[in-house]
C-alpha cells in the first residue's frame, strides 16, 4: 500500500463548513496535484476515511456501485443512517439492484419533457421576485429569490398546493438547516413535514393529481410502500433545495468576478444553456458524498482496504486540469464539456438534474435582460453550516456595478 505523506508541509484535507467553504479550491489543488488518494485519520468528529480529488479517480468510484457502496450513509459520520432503515430508506441509500427498481418507479416524473412543462411557472415566480429587488435596487439575492424558487420547484413536484406553500416553505427552511448541522431529528420541521404527507397522501389515494406523490401513492404498496413515499418526498426536500440555491449564488458570485464572461453572454444569449454546464461544474453545490468500499480496492496505487469510508471529491475533481485542461479552474461560457460530476454519473445520478437546469438557464437569462450590470458582494456573503453542500445563506446584492 502506497503511504500518504507525513511530512509537515504534505498538503491535507479537511471538512469546511460556514465561512471555510469561502475558498476550499487551493486545498482541493494542492491534493490533486500531491496526494490525489489522501487518507484522513479519526478525530472527535469523524472516523478515519479516504478523499478522492482527481476526476478519474471519482468518476471511475461513482460509477462503480459493487465496490463503492451507497448503503452505509453518505457521509463519513461512522454512524451515518443507511440500510437500518427498513422501508423507509430513501432511494439515495440504495445500490443496485434495489436503487434500479426504485429508480425506475419515480424518474417517470423527472423527463426532460415534464420539467420543460414547468417552464412558465418557474419563469413567472423568477421575474417576480427578480422585479421586487430591481425596483429596490439592492437586497438579499439569497432570501429575494434564489433560496424560495427551489422550494416552489419541489413543492410542484410534490403536489403541495398552492395555498399550503408557506408552511411548507417554512419547514422547508427548518429541514435544510438542520440536515446540514447533522441534527434532522431535532427539528419539528420534520415531524410537522412528515405528518403533512401524510395527510397528502391519503388524499391522493382518492384525488391523485398530476404530481410525484400521486404518482407513487397510484403504484400500491405491492410496489412501494407508504413508509417509502415519505422518505421519498423528505428526499426531495432535502436533496433539491439547498443544491440549488448554491448553484444561483454561486453563478452570480462567478458572473460578477469574472465581467469578460458575463459580457459573451450579454452579446450572445445563445451560449446559456452550455454556460449552465459551466457553472454547474464550477460551483459544484454537492462537494463531495462518501461511498463505503465493499472490498479492498486500489485506486492510483493506493489500497483502500474493504470498509473504509471514501469521500468522493466532486467539487474537486470538477476543477481538474487533467480533465478539463490548464484553465480548469476558470470560468469560460463557451468551454465545451463532454461530462462533469455535479449531478453524480451513472446509477446515482440526479433524478432533479434537469430541474436544477432549468431553474439556472430561466434565472440566469431574466437576470442578465433585467440586471445587466447587476453586483453580488461574494466578501460580504455569508455561506450555510454542513459538510457536504456549499451555498450562500445570504448575498448582497445590487442592480448596479
Amino acid at each position: 500500500m502506497t503511504a500518504h505523506p507525513t511530512a509537515p508541509d504534505a498538503p491535507a484535507f479537511e471538512l469546511r463548513s460556514g465561512g471555510s467553504w469561502r475558498d476550499p479550491f487551493p486545498m482541493y489543488r494542492a491534493l490533486r496535484d500531491h496526494d490525489p488518494v489522501h487518507r484522513v485519520e479519526a478525530n472527535g468528529q469523524t472516523g478515519s476515511f479516504w478523499f478522492l480529488s482527481r476526476f478519474e479517480d471519482v468518476f471511475t468510484a461513482v460509477r462503480d456501485t459493487d465496490t463503492f457502496s451507497s448503503a452505509h450513509g453518505l457521509t463519513v459520520d461512522p454512524d451515518a443512517p443507511g440500510t437500518q432503515m427498513g422501508d423507509a430508506t430513501p432511494i439515495v441509500f440504495m445500490d443496485p439492484p434495489d436503487h434500479t427498481t426504485m429508480r425506475r418507479l419515480v424518474s417517470a416524473g423527472f423527463t426532460p419533457r415534464q420539467v420543460t412543462e414547468l417552464e412558465d411557472e418557474i419563469r413567472a415566480f423568477v421575474v417576480e421576485h427578480l422585479e421586487r429587488l430591481r425596483m429596490a435596487g439592492s437586497g438579499d439575492i439569497i432570501s429575494g429569490l434564489f433560496k424560495p424558487l427551489p422550494s416552489f420547484v419541489v413543492a410542484h413536484y410534490l403536489g403541495v398546493p398552492p395555498e399550503d406553500r408557506t408552511r411548507f416553505d417554512g419547514w422547508t427552511e427548518q429541514i435544510v438547516a438542520a440536515a446540514a448541522q447533522g441534527n434532522i431529528g431535532a427539528t419539528e420541521g420534520i415531524a410537522d413535514l412528515l405528518a403533512y404527507f401524510s395527510e397528502l397522501i391519503e388524499r391522493r389515494r382518492s384525488d391523485p393529481g398530476d404530481d410525484m406523490v400521486s404518482h407513487l401513492v397510484q403504484l400500491g404498496e405491492e410496489d412501494v410502500s407508504l413508509l417509502w413515499v415519505l422518505g421519498f418526498a423528505f428526499t426531495m426536500v432535502t436533496g433539491g433545495n439547498d443544491t440549488a440555491t448554491g448553484l444561483l449564488g454561486g453563478s452570480a458570485v462567478l458572473l460578477t468576478e469574472h465581467r469578460d464572461e458575463r459580457r459573451r453572454l450579454l452579446e450572445d444569449p445563445g451560449l446559456l444553456p452550455g454556460a449552465v454546464e459551466e457553472f454547474l461544474r464550477l460551483t459544484s453545490p454537492v462537494q463531495g458524498l462518501a461511498r463505503t468500499a465493499t472490498r479492498d480496492v486500489d485506486v492510483g496505487g493506493t489500497v483502500i482496504p474493504a470498509g473504509d469510508k471514501v469521500l468522493l471529491g466532486y467539487g474537486a475533481a470538477n476543477r481538474d486540469e487533467r480533465e478539463f485542461g490548464p484553465t480548469a479552474e476558470a470560468l469560460d461560457v463557451g468551454r465545451d464539456i463532454a461530462r462533469h460530476l455535479t449531478f453524480g454519473y451513472g446509477a446515482h445520478h440526479c433524478l432533479g438534474a434537469s430541474a436544477a437546469r432549468l431553474q439556472a438557464r430561466i434565472t440566469l437569462e431574466e437576470l442578465l435582460t433585467r440586471c445587466p450590470d447587476f453586483t453580488v458582494d461574494a466578501a460580504a456573503g455569508e455561506y450555510a453550516t454542513g459538510n457536504y453542500v456549499r451555498r450562500h445563506v445570504s448575498l448582497p446584492f445590487s442592480t448596479r456595478s
